[in-house]
Order: C-alpha cells, then sequence, then structure tokens
C-alpha cells in the first residue's frame, strides 16, 4: 500500500492553487472540470503518483468556506532549514491569504525544529527540518 493523496476543500481554487505553487513550491499536475457535478479538483505536489503523493484541493461551487472542526490536525512538508524558509515564505504567504502562524524552533518536549504556516483556508502545514 502507498498514501496517493490527501484532499482538503477550498473556497478559490485559483487562491489555493497559488498559494501552494508560489508559496510551498509544488507543481500543478492537473486538473479536471466537473459542471454538471458542481466541482472542481487540482493535483499538486513536488512530483507526481506513483513516486510521490499528491494534494489533491477539491472546490464545491457555491461554497467559499468550510468548517475544519477539530479532527483534522496538518499535513507536513520536510525542508532543510525551517527558519530560513519561514523567512523565505513570509512575504509571498501573506500576499496571497497564508501566514506563519508558528515561527520556528524545538517541537514540545523534543529537539526537532518545526514551524507552521497557515493556507488560505485556514489548514495548517508543519514545515520540518530534514537537514540537507
Amino acid at each position: 500500500m502507498r498514501l496517493l493523496h490527501t484532499m482538503l476543500r477550498v473556497g478559490n481554487m485559483q487562491r489555493s492553487i497559488d498559494f501552494y505553487t508560489q508559496v510551498l513550491g509544488m507543481q500543478l499536475l492537473r486538473t479536471t472540470e466537473r459542471p454538471a457535478q458542481k466541482y472542481d479538483l487540482a493535483f499538486l505536489g513536488y512530483g507526481s503518483n506513483p513516486e510521490h503523493a499528491e494534494l489533491e484541493l477539491t472546490f464545491n461551487y457555491g461554497v467559499e468556506r468550510y468548517e475544519h472542526g477539530n479532527a483534522f490536525g496538518h499535513i507536513a512538508i520536510g525542508v532543510t532549514d525551517v527558519a530560513a524558509t519561514c523567512a523565505a515564505l513570509r512575504d509571498k504567504a501573506s500576499r496571497l491569504g497564508g501566514a506563519i502562524s508558528r515561527e520556528a524552533g524545538p517541537v514540545q518536549g523534543g529537539t526537532t525544529v518545526i514551524a507552521f504556516i497557515t493556507d488560505p483556508d485556514g489548514y495548517k502545514i508543519e514545515l520540518i527540518q530534514r537537514g540537507t
């Protein structure tokens, strides 16, 4: 078995595509429009299946906002240097509706350096320092 993709519902497809491509450096891999069913899909990632897991963005026509509830936590991305990544992404994220929501620092009770960035729909993305 393999993890293929994670799906997030978004309120504005282009805004979300811009955030994930321009801020987090993902590639737009493919899109699907389903007007008869009233939804569109966009698949993004750092590579495509089966070598890489993908992020599926789903836009349901007429829905601009979702309640996240308290079950979903975050997605995680490995980076070489969390503090430098936050510095590089801060202004881009802000211009596209996101924000650094937790600055770089060690995880509570540990030494792994992490930070969080929030996308325009309020989803959290954990940045985890992985070294070179």
